[in-house]
């Protein structure tokens, strides 16, 4: 299996040269080659080489930052005719030459990011700015979200989440994401589900924080379209595996009468790199129909001797009155690189419509 920091190919370098033989003046092509296939250049990861193409590539370009975002735009132009690189992870280093080189012009900057996320996100690109010009940058992302383009309209939610994975916080965002409201409401009922997704996730990271905020939301748009109404399911994802109580009543989850029994653990004691398997049955017990939102909870061993809990959706359906079901699960305790697993007691806990109805011991061991 290839690694991802092989996207940076002698290949990859070969083609994007020839494109900027045919868009940048005196382009050196041998003398590019050269620069970024340097000694150092086979140990370093994805990101190091991203932004070691980015360092290089501002060598051949003009110091002067707007005629060089002429050229950037010219070199993007040039690769969509050769039909090359639209949203392709390599050409991610464009964004990033913004970033590193065009911080102190605002105006430039603006123009530059909302070309280059069309053929490749600017999402990361974007915090510094944010960091930078705070609701100056906020107030151009709410122009953005009335964009005739999908990705730029989808780069203005999806730049300004307060919480955007892998990327750089926006700390006042987090305190305050009143901002961005203006610009979630111009998105919400966006015909692009592309868009509506980054909408759903922006509102779940502001939840984490401002959980109110999202209820308040939640009770505004729901019932405003089918579409609408999936954007503040999603973006209450956090909230709803939380058990929160007012969310859980907005969708009508009531855990009343709807019963967990047999819980049984059928590996108690689980190497590190199998699974643990359990089984259950779950009984309607009330006398009409009810929706029922089922989870599993598995409460972590953590290094400092402590249980965390994280919560796995099993389904959300509707369960006729007296409908009993068994239901099977496992979960994988397989080593992965986002994941330390430490043996020792852990929990297994069944969650109806957010309230834990039984929980169970097992073990974690290393053989």
């Amino acid at each position: 299996m290839s690694l991802i920091k092989d996207i940076y190919s002698p290949a990859f370098y070969d083609r994007f040269a020839e494109v900027m033989l045919l868009t940048v003046p005196d382009f050196n092509k041998k003398e590019f080659i050269k620069q970024i296939f340097t000694d150092a250049f086979k140990t370093m990861e994805w990101k190091e080489r991203m932004k070691h193409t980015t360092r290089v590539f501002h060598e051949f370009l003009p110091g002067d930052f707007p005629e060089a975002v002429i050229l950037i735009e010219k070199i993007i132009t040039q690769l969509r005719k050769q039909n090359t690189g639209e949203d392709s992870l390599a050409y991610i280093f464009l964004a990033d030459y913004v970033e590193a080189y065009g911080l102190g012009d605002f105006k430039t900057s603006v123009k530059a990011l909302e070309f280059i996320t069309q053929f490749i996100s600017c999402e990361f690109a974007v915090r510094p700015f944010i960091l930078k010009y705070g609701n100056q940058m906020i107030d151009q992302m709410v122009l953005w979200s009335k964009h005739e383009n999908y990705k730029v309209r989808r780069f203005s939610s999806e730049g300004s989440r307060p919480r955007l994975p892998w990327a750089m916080a926006i700390p006042a965002l987090k305190k305050d994401p009143s901002p961005l409201l203006p610009l979630l409401e111009n998105l919400k009922n966006d015909p692009s589900e592309f868009v509506r997704r980054s909408v759903a996730n922006n509102l779940n990271d502001i939840a984490k924080d401002h959980p109110d905020i999202v209820l308040s939301i939640a009770k505004k748009w729901r019932g405003g379209s089918k579409e609408t109404d999936a954007i503040i399911k999603q973006g209450s994802r956090t909230l709803l595996k939380q058990g929160h109580a007012q969310i859980l009543e907005v969708y009508g989850l009531d855990g009343k009468n709807i019963n967990v029994t047999n819980l049984e653990i059928a590996t108690p004691k689980v190497k590190i790199g199998d699974s643990v398997e359990f089984s259950f049955n779950i009984t309607n017990e009330n006398d009409s129909k009810r929706t029922v939102r089922l989870e599993y909870g598995i409460y972590y061993q953590k290094s400092k001797g402590h249980l965390a809990r994280k919560v796995f959706k099993i389904s959300e359906k509707e369960y006729e009155a007296g409908a009993k079901i068994k239901v099977s699960r496992k979960q994988s305790f397989r080593l992965i690189t986002t994941r330390t697993f430490y043996p020792g007691l852990h929990q297994l806990s069944i969650i109806v419509n957010g309230e834990e109805k039984v929980n169970l011991d097992f073990e974690i061991t290393n053989d």
